[in-house]
């Protein structure tokens, strides 16, 4: 492009009112559901539940192109490249065949997860890992008792005609080592608050629809996958998956 064309540009842009560059920049809107720490944690076994949500308004064609399990595997990748941004890359995931691994400063094993488990049919689709192990999980809670979750469902058009995804983040069964040894209130307010930043800013990095590649690859269609055999995390009466 020649310089004058570059100027010009330039100054097109500078000239465009910002409702129209912030329309052309963003591909869907995120609405937070809950912005308040939505986090219980049992008096008796110290268990810890958190659960995120948020709605994704975007049009009916781009809900429909982005609805399949490759998209969901690159929605669990998603996840994982944020919390590696957010924390400037303090923070980093190790794949393998057997899991994923969270580090700290590249050597600090802060969780352990199990293999990735997928499940998805034309209106829900979830992504489950099963926490194995780590230095922020105590003994009482490793060998996948406990588990962090997304989970997005398809929900009736909005009144504009605008498609509406829920995206829900949870953990749970989760036993913060932090809470036994150092006590509950140093956990909520340090790494459970954290969790929540963190989950809330995923939530609304969802409306630029930027879905990062998948590392594995493995499912094309709908019927890859077994269907979602549990209700959405905010309506089950138990934590248990």
């Amino acid at each position: 492009m020649l310089p004058c064309a570059r100027r010009s540009l330039r100054n097109l842009r500078r000239g465009m009112p910002s409702r129209f560059k912030n329309k052309a920049r963003r591909a869907a809107r995120a609405v937070v559901r809950d912005p308040d720490d939505n986090t219980t944690m049992d008096a008796e076994t110290g268990a810890v539940r958190s659960i995120q949500a948020a709605d994704l308004l975007m049009t009916p064609e781009q809900l429909d192109a982005i609805w399949s399990p490759r998209d969901l595997e690159r929605l669990a990748r998603t996840y994982w490249r944020f919390l590696s941004r957010a924390t400037a890359h303090l923070v980093s995931v190790k794949y393998s065949d057997e899991g994923r691994k969270v580090v700290a400063l590249g050597f600090i094993p802060l969780l352990t997860f199990q293999a990735p488990e997928y499940e998805m049919d034309d209106e829900r689709g979830v992504v489950r890992w099963r926490i194995e192990k780590g230095f922020l999980v105590s003994r009482l809670g490793r060998g996948g008792k406990g588990y962090l979750e997304i989970d997005v469902q398809r929900c009736p058009a909005e009144e504009d005609g605008s498609a509406r995804a829920h995206v829900e983040v949870e953990v749970a069964n989760f036993y913060p080592a932090i809470a036994s040894r150092l006590g509950r209130w140093l956990y909520e307010n340090t790494q459970s608050r954290i969790h929540v930043i963190v989950t809330h800013g995923f939530l609304r990095s969802l409306a630029k629809l930027d879905l990062a590649e998948s590392r594995v690859g493995r499912f094309a269609e709908v019927e890859d996958v077994p269907d979602p055999a549990s209700p959405m995390p905010s309506d089950r009466e138990s934590a248990v998956a």
